[in-house]
């Protein structure tokens, strides 16, 4: 575990994704209040297992090497808490196709038992920091439902400005932007 990418964000570490953290990716995504949020992420186990073997870890591999010129590529980071490395939420950037470049994005979930204690925000803030500062990237996106309120909270607690709203997948989102310059 010594040679795995970490960002320390005080309470909290950003960590890649090891075949052993399958069954908390799988326990998280089966929230009802993170799937809400996010259904791509839901999976079976046996998928959960695949995806982490076959894309994430070779994708988190990939990003890594390419740092600082990252034009392209997604960086999946587990939440851990420090005191306990227990895996609580992920926090991640990759390309929104969606969305009309520069379009880098950042997204996250916490586990609902670990919500409102500001773990989220110290993720999000670790992984803007890095980039910024560790790459070529000079701006972050952010689509966030409209009905989920702590998300939106988060992102403007992180220095992300409202950009308008956007449509994916048939339903409206809030659009965030946080440049390089406004850290």
């Amino acid at each position: 575990m010594s040679n795995l990418f970490i960002i320390d964000c005080g309470e909290i570490l950003l960590r890649e994704f090891t075949i052993e953290d399958v069954d908390a990716i799988y326990n998280l995504t089966s929230e009802p209040e993170v799937y809400e949020f996010l259904p791509d992420w839901r999976s079976t186990k046996e998928q959960r297992l695949d995806w982490v073997t076959n894309y994430e870890i070779p994708d988190n591999q990939s990003f890594l090497a390419a740092v600082p010129n990252i034009d392209q590529g997604w960086l999946k980071l587990g939440v851990f808490l420090k005191e306990t490395d227990e895996f609580i939420g992920f926090c991640n950037t990759g390309i929104k196709e969606e969305l009309i470049g520069p379009n880098r994005e950042v997204a996250y979930a916490i586990s609902t038992q670990y919500r409102n204690k500001g773990y989220t925000t110290q993720a999000v803030n670790g992984l803007v920091k890095y980039l910024f500062e560790n790459t070529d990237v000079e701006q972050l996106n952010a689509v966030v439902l409209p009905r989920n309120a702590a998300s939106n909270k988060v992102l403007v607690k992180c220095g992300f400005r409202f950009s308008g709203e956007v449509v994916i997948e048939d339903q409206l989102h809030f659009h965030y932007r946080i440049h390089k310059g406004n850290l």
